[in-house]
Formats: structure tokens, C-alpha cells, sequence
């Protein structure tokens, strides 16, 4: 097991707001909007260089898309910015409408998003976004895993052209990933080559399952880890390999086991090669208040859980 070390832990929402001041600064098309939530979302910097490529919408989110679609049409490259559950959820027919349908080059990008934004409740939480998203025909949609890989996101999305969701979330997680990585856009990242189970995690579950990776180790379980910041499209030649190999399937996510990364590389594996599998997420559930560790042991999204997956999983093999 390749072993993972850290120095220090950030939140991904930080991450988005370092790469959009980068985005800013190499090309002058990228603008900024925002839902009222300019803290939460970590755009003041972009907002103190750039005041004048920056709009401050109010509590109105269907505008807010609206406007963004509007501004594409002279060439700008609008990034919006507000909690994941009011980015979906609350303007879905206006990206439907306008954003996808028009294929409109606008950059969603949605804080505290899953269950971890935490002491909010269930009414600010969303575990159904990316199904949402990943739905609508030609819509990019990006969970990265931690600090780095947020910010290299970012940056990467400014420089492609297509609507894109871009999700990230509120607590502090464990920086891991190299600070001048080369984000590639559907390309999944190996994070440890293994022989008898394949892991496949999104955005916060990667850490979880690097450590799930150690201890599996030390039990004598080589797996397999994966992460897939990239769920639409997906890399599915990265998908079916590893699963060739491995001969079974874990995948893990911070979000609704319906609809989410899980359904998505079961679908691409039963029309190819069916394999057993485990989904490691939350089981068709809303939220609640609580910690974000409180939260993820309760509805079963820690390193424990994706053990006692690979075990169940490796039965079926």
C-alpha cells in the first residue's frame, strides 16, 4: 500500500476560491457571481482584484443562473458561486433551460455539498446533486478530493468550454495531493495499484478510503484505489480495467447511493463485464444536524465502512 502523508488539512471550498483567483488572473473572461454567500464560497480575493468582473446577485440563484447564461453570449466565462442544495436543486429548470439545452459555457460551482456542511441540517444539505446534474445531456460534473486537486479544478474548468458542475465542501480534510498537479478532465487519478479489490472514491471518501487502503493491507488485502474526481464523463477504460483485474468493486461517495458515482460504474459494468459490488454511501436517506465526523459514521461513510464493504464484497468474487 502506497502510504499518504499530509502537513495539513484545508477545506475544498478554499480550494475553489485560490483557483478562481488564479483562473481570474490568466484570462480576463473569467467573471464571478455569487448568491449572497461570498465567505462561504471564498470568493473575496477574485472580488479584490477583480471588482469590476464580479456580481453580487443576492439571495436569488435563479437569476443568478440566468444571468451567467446571458453573459456567455459576450464571450465571458461566468463561475457562480452558492451551497450545492440551492446550485441544483432550487434553479434546476433554469440550468436545464438555459445552461444545458443552450450548452452554455457557465461554471456551477457548489459548496458545502453532502452531508458534511453538517450543523445545517438536512435542509441546507444535498445528497442528490450529482444525480441531478450528471442527468442533463452534456453537463461536466467534478468532485475533486481535497485542496489541491479543487483548485487545479478550478482552473482547469475555466479553460474548458461546455457547462460544467463543479462540487466541493465545507470542512477541513487532509491535503494530500500535489500542489502543482496537472488536473485532466475525465482522466482518474490511481491512487494505489492493488490486486484484490477495486476501491472507486469521490471528493471526500478518498481520504476515507486511503485509509481504509492501510488497514486492509495490514489484514492482507491488496486493494485497488481509485479516485474518480471526474464522474461525468466517466473514465470507463480506467473503470474496466481495474475491475478486470480485481474481480470486484467498492465504489464510495458522500451523496445518495441512488443516482450517484456507484450507479454510474454499475451501469458501465453490467452492460460490459458484470462484477460484484458494494456501494459505500448513503442509503436513500436525507440528513440531519451533526458533526461531520458525527455525520459520516452514522450514515456510513467512513474508513470502517468501506472495510467492512471490500470484506462483504470479496465474498462474492
Amino acid at each position: 500500500m502506497k502510504k499518504y502523508t499530509y502537513t495539513e488539512s484545508k477545506d475544498t471550498r478554499s480550494g475553489f476560491g485560490a483557483g478562481l483567483l488564479a483562473a481570474g488572473r490568466k484570462n480576463p473572461e473569467v467573471v464571478a457571481l455569487c448568491a449572497d454567500l461570498v465567505g462561504s464560497l471564498k470568493m473575496q480575493d477574485f472580488i479584490n482584484e477583480f471588482p469590476e468582473r464580479f456580481v453580487q446577485v443576492g439571495i436569488a440563484e435563479a437569476n443568478m443562473i440566468g444571468i451567467a447564461a446571458g453573459l456567455t453570449i459576450g464571450g465571458k466565462i461566468p463561475f457562480t458561486g452558492t451551497f450545492a442544495n440551492f446550485s441544483t436543486g432550487r434553479v434546476y429548470d433554469q440550468i436545464r433551460q438555459s445552461v444545458a439545452y443552450s450548452d452554455k459555457n457557465v461554471k456551477i460551482c457548489a459548496s458545502h455539498a453532502g452531508l458534511t456542511l453538517g450543523e445545517d441540517g438536512a435542509t441546507h444539505q444535498i445528497l442528490e446533486d450529482i444525480g441531478l446534474m450528471k442527468m442533463l445531456p452534456g453537463m461536466t460534473v467534478i468532485n475533486p478530493c481535497d485542496y489541491n486537486q479543487t483548485k487545479a479544478a478550478t482552473e482547469a474548468i475555466a479553460e474548458f468550454h461546455g457547462p460544467v458542475y463543479l462540487r466541493f465542501g465545507r470542512p477541513v480534510v487532509p491535503v494530500f495531493t500535489p500542489a502543482d498537479q496537472k488536473f485532466e478532465i475525465g482522466k482518474a487519478w490511481m491512487v494505489n495499484e492493488g490486486k484484490d479489490v477495486s476501491i472507486f472514491a469521490t471528493g471526500h471518501l478518498v481520504w476515507e478510503a486511503i485509509l481504509a487502503g492501510e488497514k486492509l493491507a495490514e489484514m492482507g488485502i491488496d486493494a485497488e484505489i481509485i479516485n474518480i474526481h471526474t464522474i461525468k464523463p466517466l473514465d470507463e477504460e480506467a473503470v474496466l480495467k481495474s475491475a478486470a483485474k480485481t474481480g470486484c468493486v467498492v465504489t464510495c461517495e458522500e451523496h445518495n447511493r441512488y443516482g450517484g458515482l456507484g450507479e454510474s460504474i454499475a451501469q458501465l459494468l453490467s452492460t460490459n463485464t458484470p462484477t460484484p459490488m458494494e456501494f459505500v454511501a448513503v442509503d436513500d436517506s436525507f440528513g440531519e444536524s451533526g458533526t461531520p465526523a458525527q455525520l459520516m459514521k452514522k450514515y456510513g461513510l467512513d474508513s470502517s465502512n468501506i472495510i467492512e464493504a471490500v470484506q462483504k464484497v470479496m465474498k462474492r468474487k
